[in-house]
């Protein structure tokens, strides 16, 4: 085997397909290759549908930091303050929730019950210098917005270095 054999890109299209038939071991991994290929194609789920089917979510988070603040802005539609916990630590924040919902209906002599169960987690790695006693968490509209500060000597560790061209 030739060194150009490893390098994907140097080889063409004809050449990936062609089965090479003096290594039996290539041509073993030249047919798993195109098993793997063929079985997931289309198939393959993404990550968020499998995790929703397992009655689990993502929600999108934005994050924003300025000079004076970090900010965090996470999507959680539909769920009531007290199933969301907020937890911030050293390391990072963490958004957990749970939501649990149940419908229960009696018409024409028939009765449907309707149960909806989901949770998520979330951890966000944040910077060290921020003031995590001052933090602020607040829920509105199917937004969580946390707002953490940072400590005033984060800002005098900061170093401007000059950008120099050769």
């Amino acid at each position: 085997m030739a060194i150009r054999d490893l390098i994907p890109w140097r080889r063409s299209s004809r050449e990936l397909e062609r089965p090479r038939y003096g290594d039996p071991f290539s041509r073993f991994q030249d047919e798993m290759n195109r098993l793997f290929d063929d079985f997931f194609q289309g198939v393959a789920p993404r990550r968020s549908d499998w995790t929703r089917e397992l009655g689990q979510f993502e929600p999108s988070v934005n994050i924003h930091e300025s000079e004076k603040e970090v900010r965090i802005s996470a999507e959680i539609p539909g769920m009531d303050q007290k199933d969301i916990e907020v937890e911030l630590t050293e390391g990072g924040l963490s958004i957990r929730g749970e939501k649990k919902l149940e419908h229960e209906e009696e018409k024409d002599g028939y009765r449907t019950v309707e149960r909806s169960y989901g949770s998520f987690q979330r951890h966000i790695p944040l910077p060290p210098e921020l003031d995590t006693e001052k933090a602020n968490a607040e829920y509105k509209n199917g937004v969580l917005n946390v707002t953490v500060p940072k400590r005033p000597e984060a800002e005098s560790k900061k170093k401007k270095i000059e950008v120099k061209s050769s």
